[in-house]
């Protein structure tokens, strides 16, 4: 034994002794190697995605403070789109569903935390975001949600929340009839309450519902809700409002923020999430004349001010995703809702491609995550990050 510990002495002195031989190097040799980071990347908050409706591997993605990414090979690679043309702040992105090059991206950030930042109105693209043109809306400052109508790429409407941290009366839901040169303020509550969410029927686009919110923000204080704050659905293309949110079997107690979405596959069908002491998930049978309440679980309705999105399959009505500091799926119509696994938590914003249930981009504070097959999945997604940005 005494043998054995000798003779592994030995060897580890010979190892250390080789270890400090100097060896001559060629300098020449590394001269070209440079340093280069390999990964793995983070995308930062994101609060913006879309994808192109008919090019399947072509997503858009919009960072709080990095501007507009777009991937054409399915998130594997994302290229930076706007630097030369706008801020780092974007709200919200929507491609044509009826022309993949027209491309309108809404300025300033809708996670309207404590190091909120703000935008400069709105941005139009004809050519793929190859090139940019600003359309106005510069003092809405935060612009929560875009919409065509499907019939008419020229109509399009906006969701505004106007200045965080003071009164003001841009704010509300715009609406243009000429592909963004003018804009007519066609809903307005009062100069503390903006829109935020809004969504448009697929089979008759003059029937939109859009909420409002009363927010403000100080240095050091949220105050979410309050006079304002409201659920509202026009039958004339947005041009007049009525509230819906006094109906029957809605929360009666102080309104915050609320999220719409209209079930594709039967557009009476409606369900909101709405944030107050009596609040959680609600759903209309009837195109809002009537609502009943499904959900009230705090998971999906925790920290409202800072989720508080819905989205709903486009062809099974039952089939629902909550955002918030986790994924949320349900099969039951929101009943109960299971967690399904991603990168990375806080989820802010989903798009689903309208023709295949499956293909998804989600934003969240890691940056955007894409699927291809969110049906089979179950408990978990596979979905790749952004990384090996270019531009």
């Amino acid at each position: 034994m005494k043998n054995i510990s000798l003779l592994f002495m030995f060897f580890l002195l010979q190892q250390m002794s080789i270890a400090q031989t100097k060896y001559p190097m060629d300098s020449v040799l590394f001269s070209k190697y440079q340093y280069r980071n390999i990964g793995p990347f983070r995308g930062g908050r994101a609060s913006g995605v879309c994808g192109d409706y008919k090019n399947k591997q072509v997503f858009y993605m919009g960072a709080t403070g990095g501007g507009v990414w777009q991937t054409k090979d399915g998130g594997s690679n994302w290229k930076n789109i706007s630097d030369k043309y706008f801020g780092g702040s974007i709200g919200s992105i929507e491609v044509c569903p009826t022309d993949p090059l027209l491309i309108y991206v809404g300025m300033g950030e809708n996670t309207l935390r404590g190091n909120v930042s703000e935008g400069q109105g709105m941005w139009k693209s004809t050519d793929g975001g190859k090139t940019w043109k600003h359309v106005g809306l510069d003092d809405t400052k935060h612009i929560t949600k875009i919409v065509f109508n499907p019939k008419n790429p020229e109509v399009v409407y906006c969701a505004a929340i106007g200045h965080l941290f003071g009164a003001n009366d841009q704010r509300g839901l715009f609406k243009t009839t000429d592909g963004g040169k003018t804009w007519k303020h066609v809903l307005f509550v009062n100069d503390e309450a903006g829109a935020v969410d809004m969504a448009i029927d697929q089979t008759n686009p003059n029937t939109l519902y859009a909420s409002t919110w009363r927010v403000k923000r100080t240095p050091y204080s949220m105050e979410s809700g309050g006079e304002g704050s409201a659920l509202w659905k026009s039958i004339d293309g947005g041009e007049t409002w009525s509230e819906i949110s006094k109906h029957k079997g809605f929360p009666k107690d102080t309104l915050g923020i609320i999220g719409i979405s209209i079930c594709p596959s039967n557009t009476d069908k409606i369900y909101a999430i709405v944030e107050s002491k009596s609040g959680g998930l609600f759903v209309s049978s009837d195109a809002g004349e009537t609502w009943s309440k499904q959900n009230d679980e705090s998971k999906i309705r925790q920290r409202a001010w800072y989720f508080s999105k819905i989205f709903v399959d486009p062809k099974n009505e039952n089939l629902l995703y909550i955002c918030n500091v986790e994924f949320y799926k349900s099969s039951d119509g929101g009943k109960n809702f299971s967690q399904v696994g991603t990168p990375h938590g806080d989820h802010h914003n989903l798009w689903i491609d309208p023709e295949d249930g499956q293909r998804m981009i989600i934003a969240d504070d890691g940056g955007a995550q894409i699927t291809l097959m969110a049906h089979a999945i179950g408990a978990a997604i596979k979905i790749s990050l952004p990384r090996n940005f270019t531009g």
